[in-house]
Parts: structure tokens; sequence; C-alpha cells
């Protein structure tokens, strides 16, 4: 059976491999703004305005000078003239004199003259015009100011930002429609072997259904790239190489899962060395799934030779594959993954110098989150189904025990 070259800790293969990843300026595109969602902003953008561009209450209430509320008290209230109600939509053409007020609702501009807003709720109106304050308000108390949120000039949101719904309103409220994101890296995905099918096809014995150029093709949908997927390739090297070297030609990124045997991982190694320099930078990884992953960049375009077996492929895209379509869409935004604390309720061993990613059931008790682990196989997929979170073990732990606290990812 051959080597493997020298396995090297994930992180470190991942960090060498996404600093050999070059970074050029990406295509950008022009797109409607309501679209933007999980697009990643290509341009710094600045404040055009301030926001609010008008002082704006942020209650129900009355609109009053603060400093005739002073000392005033449900035993002795202040009591005020109510003089009408702010429109909204527009400036009111009343302007709130000493010992005044003007009814204003939510979102209200100020009028002038007031300087705070008494709550509805500690103030009462008596006879349809005489208003008793049971608690007073200080200068600007409930009320928010020009450029309280953003001042004009100011950069808001930056270039390199993954735009989330809070992003797209952001920039709805400046009145902006249209935005320029960088566009998706196309990545090519190419699943090898000659025991896999098409999944419309009836498999015949020995035979399985292809399932990785689908699985991979979802995770660059929700990493923010776009899938390009290519026929299914037998277990022969000049058919592997052609159809690797039109997807390398014609894509960002090309990702290879190969067959099962681990001839067909050499074979996949020998033809990604003819794409281009540096190529191959790692041919093993420590972690468990997984160990048979090849990282390449071939003349500034990153290549990944992933395991055949689904459970292993889907755990090297989560360390490698997400990261290297981040590097290419330029996104700025560190990359955080939801991480929730739970206790095992079953052993699980490891072994020492190898990371693990264990599937694991993360369930929420009354007390506490359980977790239990899938004692699993790397060619099933439907461990991964079942599995709603993954469990790492680091290198230096043989394992870990039934009772202990411990920290898992959510899928």
């Amino acid at each position: 059976m051959p080597e493997f070259l020298k396995l090297q800790p994930p992180f470190i293969a991942l960090n060498n491999f996404l600093s050999t990843i070059p970074k050029s300026k990406p295509e950008t595109e022009e797109i409607n703004t309501i679209d933007g969602l999980m697009r990643v902003l290509a341009q710094d953008f600045y404040s055009p305005n301030p926001l609010p561009e008008f002082p704006r209450s942020t209650v129900d209430g009355y609109a009053v000078i603060s400093a005739h509320t002073h000392g005033s008290s449900e035993s002795i209230p202040a009591i005020l003239k109510m003089i009408g109600e702010s429109p909204m939509g527009k400036p009111s053409a009343m302007t709130v004199g000493e010992g005044q007020a003007i009814l204003i609702h939510t979102g209200g501009m100020i009028p002038t003259g007031a300087d705070a807003v008494v709550m509805l709720e500690n103030s009462q109106l008596n006879n349809g015009s005489d208003l008793e304050v049971f608690k007073p308000v200080s200068v600007n108390e409930n009320v928010i100011l020009v450029g309280e949120d953003v001042s004009t000039g100011d950069l808001v949101i930056p270039a390199g930002r993954v735009l989330r719904p809070v992003e797209i309103g952001g920039l709805m409220s400046f009145g902006v429609t249209r935005i320029q994101v960088n566009k998706k890296p196309k990545v090519g995905i190419l699943s090898s072997g000659d025991e896999v099918i098409p999944p419309a096809q009836k498999p015949s014995i020995g035979q399985v259904r292809d399932i990785n150029t689908s699985t991979m093709s979802a995770i660059v949908i929700e990493a923010g790239g776009e899938p390009v997927p290519y026929p299914l390739i037998g277990d022969k090297e000049e058919a592997l190489t052609k159809s690797v070297i039109q997807a390398f030609n014609e894509c960002d990124m090309v990702l290879i899962t190969a067959g099962s045997s681990a001839s067909t991982r050499d074979l996949t190694s020998l033809v990604i060395e003819k794409l281009g320099k540096p190529g191959i930078l790692a041919h093993g990884v420590n972690v468990k799934p997984g160990k048979p992953t090849i990282l390449a960049v071939c003349d500034g375009k990153p290549v990944i030779g992933l395991p055949g077996n689904p459970v292993s492929a889907l755990v090297i895209a989560d360390i490698f594959v997400r990261p290297a379509i981040r590097k290419l869409l330029h996104v700025s935004d560190p990359q955080f993954k939801p991480v929730v604390e739970g206790r095992l309720i079953g052993n699980f061993s490891s072994a020492a110098g190898r990371e693990d990613w264990v599937p694991v059931v993360l369930r929420a008790t009354n007390q506490e989150n359980e977790v239990e682990p899938i004692f699993f196989k790397s060619n099933l997929i439907f461990n991964l189904v079942r599995a709603n979170a993954l469990l790492h073990i680091p290198a230096d732990v043989t394992g870990v025990q039934a009772g202990e606290i411990v920290q898992v990812e959510i899928l």
C-alpha cells in the first residue's frame, strides 16, 4: 500500500494552504441590494448622511422641556398644558413652550423647543388638556439625536463583510438599492471511482450512488461559492487528467473526491502535480476522519483532494474547503463557529497524536446539554445525518470519558 507523505497537523496544514493562495483583486458585479444576503461587499460603504437625520422619539408619550418636569412625583405631579399632537412623517408646526407638552408617537420628530419625552405610562391627561407628569425626565431622555446612529462619512460597512439581514436593512436605510459585491468563485467538483454511479441510476451489486458531488455542491453554496459539477470519472489516469484539467481551466478552485482505494488517491496526487506550481503542499493530514487529504495550490488556484468516504469528505470540507472559499471571496470578517458546552454521556477513545472529529447528538435537557457520541464509520453518510454537532478531540488527548463537560461545534 502506498505511504502518505508526512502527516501534518490539520491547522498547520490549513495555515500553510491559505497563505499560499495569492490574494489577488477579486472580480466584482453589481446586484440589487435585496439580493445581497450572504454576498461579500466589494467596497467600503461610508454613510452619505447622518442617521437619524432628525431627532426622534423612542417611545409613545409627550414631548416636553425636561426642566419643567423636575421634582415631579405621583404625589406631586408636574402640570403641563397639552397643546396638540406631533404628526408622523413630517415636522410639527407647533413649538413646545414653557409649561407645555405635545403628544408624540414612537419614531416621531421631536418638535422645536422640546428636549425630552415623557412616557405615556408616567403621565395622565385630564380634561383633554392638563397633563400630569409623575416622573421627571432628563435632557434627551427617550430621544434619539441626529447622527446618534452614524455620522456623515462614517465607515459603516467595510469591504469584505458578508452581508446579513441587518446590513441589508442598513443599506436600505440610506436608499442604497444597488451594491457592488465580489463574484462567487467557481468551484469545480469532480467525483471519481469505478464503483460510483449517478444518483438517478439504480446501482448494481458493487456499485454506489455518488453523493459527494451533491454534498460538496451544497457546502460550496453555503460557503458563498458557485459549484460547477463535472461528470463522474472512473479510476483511469487519462480520464481523470482530462477532466481535472478542464475543471482547473474553467474554475477558480477544484475539489476532487477520490475513490475508496489508496491507489486512486495516489492517482489523484499524480494528476494534481501536473497542474502547476508549487503543487501539493500536504498529502495526508493528522485527523480522523480524513487522513488521506491532499492540499495543493497550482498556479494560484487551490486544489483539494478529498477522501471518497462521505463523512471524511464532509469533515475535511469543513476544515479546508470553507476557509479556502472565504479566502477567494476576500472575506474580511473572522470566521466563528457556534460552540456549545454539554456533558458527555458516553466514552470515546482517541489515538494519541491524532485529532479526531466525532459526530455527536447534542440534546438540551432541563438541567444541561447532553452530548452523545455516534460511533461511526466514515463511509456511512447517515452518521452525519443523525448528528447535529462535532466533538473535536485534540491530538494530545487520548479520549474523553462519560460525565466530562465538552465543547462541540454546531453543524
